[in-house]
């Protein structure tokens, strides 16, 4: 019994002590509990001022929502309003354009009234051979001069017999001559008012037509390979007789090469550009360059002259492409500034000054068109004697460089979704797409070329590769690689049709064969 007193006890004390422990273990709980509802609590009142400063921020963004939508129709509004006004501007240019076209027909019709009368008046008198003096005998010599001129070789040897059987010219036939001066210079009148010249206007002097060949041999090999730059090379041009080369770069420089014997001979180096060179071009006489810079400007050249002649000043960035008209004293520029300038070289005088909604990165002259490539994928076209676009032609990716065949029948494209795109301008319509497995632009100024006798479509790659299709049959030709380890940034194809040249960002220039 007593055994059993002490094992109860001992069961009993154990099963106090287990309370005890489960009673400290409670109390840590029940603290840990306070613990948990009291960050509960502040977690809640986080939560709430999170919500608050949700809603503020909601209401402050559909604040701004609404200040944005009422931007953005303002921004359309005056874009509208630019647009109107850009209208009214081109009308009023063409109003004004007409008045002094009316303007100068009225002062041309005056003076040919004036002068016909003058004429009239001197044929109406009647003057004795024998008595005139010497200044009015030798007018009268050279008007019978200019007529014989204007007529035929028979009727030439009929009057010279007449005038050997007969002693002298009666007043008659004096008076006969004049009349017959009056209805010639009537004709030099009618004949430079179809022309579209005033009076006492200068008729467009033209340059010569450069001789092409009939058929352009394909490159084969690279000739000659030079690092003729200080830096990359981003233009290349030849002159008309194909053995003058122009190249220009970021150095600021224009060299000129002589093409002897499947080698480059340095001929000149042309100073003075305030910028890197963009573009080059050699008028078709090959005595004058023209280039485009980074310093806002285009420059002029006179071959044998080391530094600029004329700096055309004007735009308000950097002068992407500089080419010579075909009538002799005109240029045009195309510029970042979204204008493209054509340019009175005779006076260093922007003539007129077109607006353009994108980049211009290229362009090129035929008769009376000047053709713009852009950064917005267009393709402008400009009729150089009214105010406004002519046609706009969309491709896909910025156009890089233009190229007209020697013809001006077809325009080449290049762009930067890699590919080469041939226009026929008779229809207005793109030809041929030209694409190549590795061939892609490695720049914005990326240019390619026609060969002379626009059978070949010829550029440069990123890779340092030259990509040759056919233009009739749209397939790869040739691909020449070795020389240039970087972009190739132009090419250019001689009249001649026997060399090739190709100018890259490593300051390579190479002659190809």
């Amino acid at each position: 019994m007593a055994y059993q007193v002490v094992e109860k006890s001992s069961a009993l004390g154990t099963q106090q002590l287990q309370l005890e422990e489960r009673q400290g273990r409670l109390a840590a709980l029940e603290a840990r509990v306070a613990q948990l509802q009291e960050a509960r609590a502040q977690q809640a009142q986080q939560v709430a001022k999170q919500r608050a400063q949700n809603v503020v921020q909601r209401a402050a963004y559909e604040d701004l929502r609404v200040r944005a939508e009422e931007q953005e129709a303002a921004l359309r509004r005056l874009q509208e309003e630019a647009s109107y006004v850009l209208e009214q501007l081109v009308q009023l240019k063409a109003l004004a354009a007409t008045e002094c076209n009316l303007r100068l027909q009225r002062q041309e019709r005056a003076n040919q009234a004036r002068v016909s009368q003058e004429l009239k008046k001197a044929a109406k008198q009647t003057v004795s051979i024998s008595e005139l003096p010497d200044s009015l005998g030798k007018g009268i010599r050279e008007g019978t001069e200019t007529l014989a001129l204007a007529t035929e070789p028979d009727s030439l040897e009929s009057e010279a017999c007449e005038k050997w059987k007969r002693p002298f010219r009666s007043a008659s036939a004096t008076s006969l001559t004049l009349s017959r001066c009056v209805d010639v210079v009537k004709g030099l009148l009618d004949f430079k008012k179809r022309r579209g010249h005033s009076i006492g206007g200068v008729p467009e002097q033209r340059y010569q037509s450069i001789p092409v060949c009939v058929a352009a041999q394909l490159p084969v090999q690279a000739q000659e390979v030079l690092d003729a730059h200080l830096s990359e090379v981003n233009a290349v041009c030849f002159g008309p007789n194909s053995s003058l080369l122009a190249t220009g770069g970021a150095d600021r420089l224009i060299h000129l090469w002589n093409v002897v014997g499947g080698r480059l001979e340095p001929k000149q180096t042309l100073e003075g550009a305030g910028g890197s060179i963009t573009s080059v071009d050699m008028d078709p006489s090959g005595s004058q360059v023209l280039a485009a810079t980074y310093n806002q400007a285009a420059q002029l050249w006179k071959v044998g002259e080391a530094h600029s002649k004329e700096t055309l000043s004007g735009h308000k960035d950097k002068v992407t492409a500089a080419k010579f008209k075909l009538t002799r004293h005109q240029a045009v520029t195309g510029s970042r500034d979204r204008t493209v300038k054509e340019w009175d070289l005779g006076r260093a005088y922007c003539s007129r000054t077109i607006n353009v909604l994108s980049y211009c990165n290229d362009v090129v002259c035929g008769d009376h068109i000047i053709i713009s490539g852009h950064n917005d994928q267009k393709i402008r076209f400009w009729d150089s004697r009214g105010p406004c676009c002519t046609q706009v032609i969309p491709v896909q990716g910025r156009v890089t460089s233009l190229s007209l065949s020697h013809d001006q029948l077809h325009l080449l494209s290049c762009s930067r979704d890699d590919t080469l795109k041939v226009i026929d301008l008779r229809v207005s319509n793109i030809r041929q797409v030209f694409r190549a497995d590795g061939f892609k632009c490695g720049s914005d100024w990326t240019k390619a070329v026609f060969s002379p006798d626009r059978r070949y479509a010829l550029a440069g790659s990123w890779d340092g590769a030259l990509y040759i299709w056919d233009v009739d049959t749209g397939t790869l030709e040739s691909t020449l690689r070795g020389p240039h380890c970087a972009a190739v940034n132009a090419v250019a194809w001689c009249y001649s049709g026997s060399h090739v040249v190709s100018v890259d960002q490593g300051r390579k220039v190479a002659l190809w064969h």
